[in-house]
């Protein structure tokens, strides 16, 4: 393990007691599953957005061979296009 120094505003510091001790652990047990979480959470993040940017686009089959028109795709129940 490494100590690391933090300093933070009178306010936040006694929210920080606060949280640690109603899930009943240490302020410096709390931040570190914290920042072990916010960890994995990123490196979830990027590992999808490394599969998904590896995938091979496809084409879209359109319906009748043609493409729809503007006015077809944003049209609304209600609304009128000017």
């Amino acid at each position: 393990m490494k100590n690391i120094t933090i300093t933070v505003p009178e306010d936040v510091a006694r929210w920080l007691k606060d949280k640690a001790a109603e899930a009943g652990r240490s302020v410096s047990s709390w931040i570190c599953e914290l920042l072990e979480r916010t960890r994995c959470e990123e490196d979830e993040y990027e590992t999808a957005m490394k599969r998904f940017l590896a995938r091979k686009p496809r084409t879209i089959e359109w319906s009748g061979g043609r493409r729809p028109a503007r006015e077809e795709l944003y049209d609304r129940p209600g609304k009128k296009l000017a």
